[in-house]
């Protein structure tokens, strides 16, 4: 009886097949756990997805059976329980197929695996006494389904949507916790229940609180740091909503702060409208990261903004496309309808503190629709 499968995961399947078609590749292997759910919605520790000439393969151990039959169900996936180990399994299942040339996930295999694998194949090929090509070749492939997964469908931004409606609420109700005598990680607990309550699976990375001059930390972990008078304060938290990422970044003033750190500030929230306003599709998003930049340049503030103005989001917190200054050997994507990426230019004066303002942006059509815009 020949299996159903469901829209999205048979289109991406497809789609990735055809890429494979165009590289020359026989077969791919994938690894990546968001890269697996992505094509399958199988999610787990641990697993394999086969892409063979004439089959897919979704290869797991004994503890997600269940959970991976489920999904090849919906997906079109043959569900295949390893009996010892992932990697015997999967070269087996190469091996028969007669696949050549064998793409692999060069950003996530290991080195270690990658050998592994190779010597796995090798030594398990015939001997070639006619000098033709017999033995199969693992090539490193990049940013394959990655750049596929920039573009959200219709499912992913609705869930986009309600994640960042979701946590623009939490935002509404974190100002009064950030009082005088609490300490960052007392504040910081409170964001995380916040978002429980909110519904969120989890936060989507360790929630930042950073007062007075940790502020002028990026990635400040809260400590005991109480927070004083004419603080200002860096949040930066996120949840996980039914498997995706979002990501905001608010920055508050403990009574009033001293005007050096307001200028600041007041900086920071022009270049995150500057940014805002550049999307649209058919942009580089060095674009999108050079409005913000040149704000803060004016402002004497160039040299304070040191990381990119923001990330896609999705299946993980930091994905394509990376909306930051052009990095050499790697192309850039032009931004299209359906990319979901932050925004969030900072900038940091050691002793002072530091200001960020970051929101989640959808691209469409006619510009950008902010997600978590309370």
């Amino acid at each position: 009886m020949p299996v159903e499968t469901s829209a999205p995961w048979a289109d991406r399947l497809a789609r990735l097949r055809a890429e494979l078609e165009r590289a020359r590749m026989d077969a791919l292997i994938v690894s990546h756990p968001p890269n697996l759910r992505y094509l399958t919605s199988f999610h787990g520790s641990a697993g394999a997805l086969l892409l063979l000439p004439a089959r897919t393969l979704l290869v797991v151990d004994f503890r997600y059976g269940v959970v991976a039959r489920a999904a090849g169900r919906i997906s079109g996936c043959e569900t295949v329980i390893a009996p010892v180990s992932l990697d015997e399994t999967i070269v087996a299942a190469l091996q028969t197929s007669g696949a050549k040339r064998i793409g692999v996930e060069g950003q996530w295999l290991s080195v270690a695996r990658f050998n592994r694998l190779s010597v796995e194949l090798s030594t398990a090929s015939p001997v070639d006494v006619d000098g033709g090509e017999v033995c199969p070749v693992l090539v490193s492939t990049e940013r394959l389904i990655e750049r596929a997964r920039a573009v959200k469908d219709a499912s992913e931004i609705a869930t986009l949507r309600e994640a960042g409606r979701r946590l623009a609420g939490v935002a509404a109700r974190v100002p009064p916790l950030v009082r005088e005598g609490r300490t960052e990680i007392e504040v910081s607990a409170d964001i995380d229940r916040l978002l429980r309550e909110a519904g969120f699976e989890r936060p989507a990375f360790d929630t930042i609180v950073a007062a007075g001059p940790n502020g002028a930390l990026p990635h400040a972990r809260p400590g005991s740091r109480r927070l004083a008078p004419q603080d200002g304060v860096v949040l930066d938290f996120g949840g996980v909503y039914d498997g995706y990422c979002v990501d905001l970044t608010r920055t508050v003033e403990v009574g009033t702060a001293a005007p050096a750190w307001r200028r600041l500030a007041s900086a920071v929230a022009e270049a995150h409208r500057a940014a805002i306003e550049t999307v649209r599709p058919g942009i580089l998003p060095s674009a999108v990261d050079a409005a913000a930049r040149d704000v803060l340049v004016r402002h004497g503030l160039g040299e304070a903004f040191g990381h990119a103005t923001g990330h896609g989001l999705g299946l993980e917190v930091h994905e394509e496309p990376r909306i930051g200054r052009p990095v050499r050997g790697q192309a850039e994507i032009l931004l299209e309808p359906g990319m979901v990426f932050t925004i969030e230019p900072g900038a940091y004066v050691e002793g002072l503190g530091g200001a960020r303002l970051e929101d989640d942006v959808l691209v469409t059509a006619s510009g950008a629709d902010v997600l978590t815009r309370g």
